[in-house]
Formats: C-alpha cells, sequence, structure tokens
C-alpha cells in the first residue's frame, strides 16, 4: 500500500481523523477537491474564482459550490479545510436530546462529551467579549426580553480569536494593522478578531480558527500529505486495502491518477460522499455491497433566514462583527411542538459582488431564483445596512433522498435530491413565526423570502445525513465507528453519518464523531 491511510476531504470529518492518525504514527494522504487558499487568495472581486462548478470543476474550482435541486439548495466549501472556510464560527454541542432516537445505541452525549471538549480546545472556542457585542447582539437580547424569552438567549461560542482590549470605541477600529499578531497552538500564525465581517469569505487577518489553521497544519506536521485539487472518482477494494482514483485538476484539464490504502476514510461532506458511494455501488459498482439505505434520511438541518428591515438610527449592520455570536434557544418544543434556535445572522457586503458572478456563470433558472430572491429581500439597501438577517436551526423531518439520475442528452448520471417539504413545513413555520415576533418587536419590517412563501424552497449551508450510522445495515450505511456495513477499513467521517437532525450548527458534532472515529481506529490497532 502507499498510504496507510487516504482520507477524501478535508472538512471537520477528514481534516480532524486524518490529523489524529497521523499524530499517532499512520502514513496519512488527505485528498482535497478545493484550492488551498490564503487571504492573498480569497475571492474579493467579481471576477475572481467564487463559484466551483461541478460540472467543469477543472474551469470553474472557487471558493463556494452552491447545487440547487427542487425544493432545496446547499451550500457548500470547496478548500483545503472544507466548510470551516465559509461557515460563521459557530462551536456548539447539539442537545441531550438530540440523541434520545434514530443514533446506534453507542452514540449518546455521555459518550460524545470528552470528545467534544476535545474539539473545543483545539480549536480555541470562546464567546464575544463582553465589550465587543455587535448592534445584532444587542437586538437579539432586547427582541428576546421583550417577548419573555431573556432566559433562553445566550452568548454562542466561536472558533475565532478575540483580543480582549479591542473595543468599539476606538479610533478606525475596523483597521487590519489593529489586529495583534500570534502565533497559535500548532505553531501557525494567526491575528486577533477586529470585527470586519468577512468571516464567511475568508478572514482578513486569520482571527477564525479554520481548520487550515489548526488540525491541517498539526498533521502535516506529524507527516500527512494534502493534495489540493484532488478529485475523487472511485474507490475500488484490492487485496490488502483499497485502491483510491482521483483527477487532478491542473491547468484547465484533468489528469487521471490513483493512490492506494489498508484505510480509506470519506469524508466529503454529506452531498460529495454520498454522491461517491452510489457511484461507487451504482456505476462503477467496485463497491456494490453498499447498504440500499444509502442516500436516505437526508437532512436541511432546518436553516431557515428572514432579513427585517430597520430605520436608519438603529445602526444595524450585518457586515460589521462575527457572522453569528448568539441565539434564543426553543430546542425543548415549547413552540408550536417544534425543536429550534434563533441566531443573529450576518453577511459581508461583497455578497453582491458574489451574487452577480454567480449569475455570471451559475447553473441556471434555479441558480437565478436563489439569487432574485437575495436580491428582492435586499432591495433598496446599500451596502445592505440596517438589515437584521434572522437566522434559525430546527429539527426537520430529515427525509430527503440523494439518488443518482440520468440526465436527459448527455445520459449522465447526475446527483438528485428529492425533498418532500410538506414534512418539515411544521418547524419552518414555526421559525417564521418566532423570526416575526422578533422582527416586530424591535421595530423592524420582516421580509419573509420569496422561495419559501411562493415556491417553499429552502437554502442550507449545513446538509445532514445520506449515509447514516445505524445498529444495522437494514437501517444505514455505517456503524457507530463510522465504518461502512460490510466492508473492513472503509469509513464515512463527516455530517453524511449524521442520521437525524440536530437543529444546531453541526460542526462540533461533526468534530466529535470524528476525534471518537480516529482513537477507535487507533485503539483496534487498525
Amino acid at each position: 500500500m502507499d498510504f496507510d491511510v487516504i482520507v477524501i476531504g478535508s472538512g471537520f470529518g477528514g481534516a480532524i481523523s486524518g490529523c489524529r492518525l497521523a499524530e499517532a504514527g499512520y502514513k496519512v494522504l488527505i485528498l482535497e477537491r478545493g484550492r488551498r487558499w490564503d487571504k492573498t487568495t480569497y475571492p474579493r472581486r467579481p471576477g475572481d474564482a467564487w463559484v466551483w462548478d461541478d460540472e467543469r470543476p477543472e474551469k470553474h474550482n472557487g471558493w463556494i459550490d452552491l447545487r440547487i435541486f427542487p425544493h432545496m439548495s446547499v451550500a457548500q466549501g470547496a478548500a483545503v479545510g472544507g466548510g470551516s472556510l465559509i461557515y460563521a464560527n459557530i462551536s456548539c454541542e447539539a442537545p441531550v436530546a438530540a440523541f434520545d432516537a434514530g443514533w446506534p445505541k453507542e452514540i449518546t452525549y455521555a459518550e460524545l462529551k470528552p470528545h467534544y471538549d476535545t474539539v473545543a480546545k483545539f480549536m480555541n472556542v470562546q464567546p464575544v467579549p463582553a465589550n465587543q457585542w455587535t448592534e445584532r447582539m444587542r437586538l437579539m437580547k432586547k427582541g428576546a426580553e421583550a417577548l419573555g424569552f431573556g432566559d433562553r438567549f445566550k452568548q454562542l461560542e466561536l472558533a475565532v480569536t478575540f483580543d480582549p482590549e479591542w473595543t468599539y470605541q476606538q479610533d478606525d477600529p475596523h483597521n487590519v494593522s489593529k489586529s495583534k499578531t500570534f502565533t497559535n497552538a500548532q505553531g501557525v500564525e494567526q491575528g486577533t478578531c477586529v470585527h470586519l465581517g468577512n468571516c464567511d469569505i475568508g478572514c482578513d487577518v486569520y482571527a477564525k480558527n479554520t481548520l487550515d489553521r489548526n488540525y491541517i497544519p498539526w498533521a502535516e506536521k506529524h507527516g500527512a500529505e494534502v493534495r489540493e485539487l484532488h478529485l475523487v472518482g472511485n474507490v475500488e477494494p484490492i487485496d490488502g486495502g483499497y485502491r483510491v482514483s482521483y483527477d487532478q485538476l491542473k491547468d484547465g484539464g484533468r489528469v487521471p491518477g490513483s493512490q492506494t490504502a489498508r484505510i480509506v476514510i470519506v469524508a466529503a461532506g454529506s452531498l460529495g460522499s454520498t454522491e461517491l458511494l452510489l457511484r461507487c455501488r451504482d456505476v462503477t459498482r467496485s463497491l456494490p455491497d453498499i447498504s440500499p439505505f444509502l442516500g436516505h434520511d437526508w437532512s436541511s438541518n432546518g436553516d431557515f433566514l428572514t432579513p427585517a428591515f430597520y430605520a436608519l438610527e438603529d445602526h444595524i449592520d450585518p457586515s460589521v462583527g462575527p457572522t453569528i455570536a448568539c441565539a434564543i434557544d426553543f430546542l425543548d418544543r415549547s413552540q408550536e411542538g417544534q425543536s429550534f434556535w434563533i441566531e443573529d445572522g450576518g453577511f459581508p457586503n461583497l455578497l453582491a459582488d458574489f451574487a452577480r458572478e454567480y449569475d455570471r456563470v451559475g447553473t441556471g433558472a434555479r441558480a437565478k431564483l436563489v439569487i432574485d430572491s437575495i436580491r428582492h429581500a435586499l432591495t433598496g439597501v446599500e451596502p445592505f445596512r440596517n438589515v437584521m438577517p434572522w437566522f434559525a436551526q430546527g429539527v426537520d423531518a430529515a427525509n430527503g433522498q440523494l439518488t443518482l439520475e440520468t440526465a436527459p442528452f448527455s445520459g449522465e448520471r447526475k446527483l438528485h435530491l428529492n425533498w418532500d417539504v410538506t414534512r418539515s413545513k411544521a418547524v419552518i413555520d414555526a421559525i417564521v413565526d418566532m423570526h416575526l415576533k422578533l422582527s416586530h418587536a424591535t421595530g423592524g419590517k420582516p421580509v419573509v423570502p420569496p422561495t419559501w412563501t411562493l415556491l417553499h424552497s429552502l437554502v442550507t449551508p449545513h446538509p445532514l445525513g445520506g449515509c447514516g450510522m445505524a445498529d444495522t445495515r437494514d437501517h444505514g450505511v455505517v456503524d457507530h465507528k463510522g465504518e461502512v456495513f460490510g466492508y473492513r477499513n472503509l469509513y464515512v467521517c463527516d455530517g453524511a453519518v449524521i442520521p437525524e437532525a440536530l437543529g444546531v450548527n453541526p460542526s462540533r458534532t461533526i468534530g466529535a464523531l470524528a476525534e471518537r472515529t480516529a482513537a477507535i481506529l487507533k485503539s483496534e490497532g487498525r
């Protein structure tokens, strides 16, 4: 074998499992489809590499991969570090009740707690300091108290490094020169947060504790090899392990290649891991015995955003400060019997640039509907100030199914999502109702996106499921360790294995499961 372990993908599942195995002395190769970005290459102008085009990744292998399905669009990162580069920094544990049903019996909150703690420590998570609250945080607290929910308001832990001495009151507070440079525990240079609001498009001062600042460089310090722009197309059992075949995206074309390993960890995200295994089972037939449950129980994690508009004197700016920093917790099903929480959303001013660029190279009518809905919600607001993007996650029905369908004309097998939105309508309606109440209680004018009111279509950056954990092959794809039923030493280690909606930001849960999988692999001497 060329390697002990090949990891496919470098998001929370792949970076963490690869890191821990490299740390333990395994010879590890991490294959990542996206680029290795840094602050000199982050997209900033309309003509920059904003878009990953799944049909032509050799031509367009940019920052974000937006997949458009009937009634659901999914936003994914494409980078060394995976979704950590585009997510809003939230690092939180799932509630205890999230593990009450649908999981293998071995997976409980108590079982994951030490791994939750390990992820939190390694990623240096912390809340926004008391002297650095944004106006959106104050508005959230005001809204919660006005509706009698003050005890449900809470700050969230963020994978961001703050300088306790920084304040909004200083001269030119957002100047990058006000960021203090330091070397983190993994020996990587970072800076402290100056509230630039660019969390989702690449932090200009490296205050965001992304995986390419911690787990990935730590893996490399222990001998792991990370290859960018390597798109895996097949995993095939061979004597002693597996052969992983890929295309290297290079100079506008594709260069085929392959490597072998005793152990393979598929960590390409909910859509990517599921699609790869579907192709291995149904197209190349290299893994024909994967469970028929593959692709089932997919979830959007109940993501929803309602923008509300405020008077100029309210000074609400969604483009200043950490993108999300606090929540109002209704996970106890006290509201209409639904489990969800409300968050203070945000977005960079450069959202408009992305919208224009995606419209230029987008993937047709449905993509245009998504972008047009953003424009509609933000009409007359430039540069998007005095908008509060009330955000939320909730426990949806987790009843989506991912399949490969034959495309007309080309005859190619394309990933398709069958999403019955009616079974999740109750939780979305409960979220919208709370967004409206909070907007009105704080003097805002909410606009429910027409993509929901007219089309019952949603957008999620937190896709879960497709390769769900279960006790048996009849009810899932992998066991409690993440090992694929019927295929020794083949693992899935990312959001695809989560069998139920969490109702909260999932990154730390994915990370905790990855820490646990790596620990089991080491303990078993695989």
